[in-house]
């Protein structure tokens, strides 16, 4: 199997005055680890949020880290890093009240040869593009979706709903935290793209698949940076997008 290879791109978008994503992808002897997170907060708290969860996640994984795990012991590694990363953040919070309710969305996508294990909390997410056609992997923990997983309101009505941006799970937020978790094989010709909602929320699974079928992988995220900002760039942009 050829080497997995990573790009990352990051951009403050057109609207918002500070970037509080934080982006960031390491090869761990052929096997990547890629985390997009998508701070909030007043003053500057959700960018302290994003900057913290990438740290202690990254640090956790890390340490942990063996070559040759199997599926259960990295399901623990990666749900751990994200609890690690919660209790940080949700301890810094309290301890100064300026950062009083920062907190951040994760998603974290670990890759080896064959499989993809995804940890996410919040609505960035991991979409999985093989076989011509693009899938999402993750649920998007918000208002709108549980409305309409609970048969309340119509997916055409989640767009313009008035509680679309409300998160009902987030990274500090609460003492605890509780990931969702995938494991899902993959093709030999595949592309896993991790975004925070700055390109998911205002392009179409088929915007992003028609970008990604028409680009080069390095070009690839460039591209979807340019077509959020095309599309308005009202809140910060920020992906990685993993293939072989």
């Amino acid at each position: 199997m050829r080497n997995l290879q990573c790009w990352t791109a990051t951009n403050i978008g057109l609207v918002r005055d500070e970037n509080q994503d934080e982006v960031k992808a390491r090869n761990y002897n052929n096997c990547i680890l890629a985390v997009v997170c998508d701070g909030m907060g007043g003053e500057r708290s959700g960018s302290q949020a994003s900057k913290i969860a990438i740290r202690e996640l990254f640090d956790r994984f890390t340490a942990g880290y063996q070559p040759g795990m199997d599926a259960e012991q990295l399901r623990i590694l990666l749900l751990s890093s994200v609890s690690a990363a919660n209790s940080v953040i949700y301890t810094t919070a309290r301890m100064d009240y300026r950062s009083f309710g920062m907190g951040t969305t994760c998603v974290a996508a670990f890759v080896e040869p064959g499989w993809i294990s995804v940890a996410n909390v919040g609505d960035s997410r991991a979409y999985l593009v093989q076989n011509g056609g693009i899938r999402q992997i993750t649920q998007d923990h918000t208002v709108v979706n549980m409305l309409f997983q609970q048969g309340k309101i119509r997916r055409e009505d989640m767009a313009h709903h008035p509680q679309r941006n409300m998160l009902t799970r987030a990274v500090g937020v609460e003492r605890v935290v509780r990931p969702d978790y995938y494991r899902i094989p993959y093709d030999k010709d595949f592309l896993l793209l991790l975004c925070s909602d700055g390109l998911s929320g205002c392009c179409r699974e088929q915007e992003i698949l028609s970008v990604i079928q028409y680009n080069t992988a390095e070009d690839i995220p460039k591209a979807l940076v340019e077509l959020a900002l095309e599309k308005g760039g009202r809140d910060n942009i920020s992906l990685a997008v993993i293939t072989s």
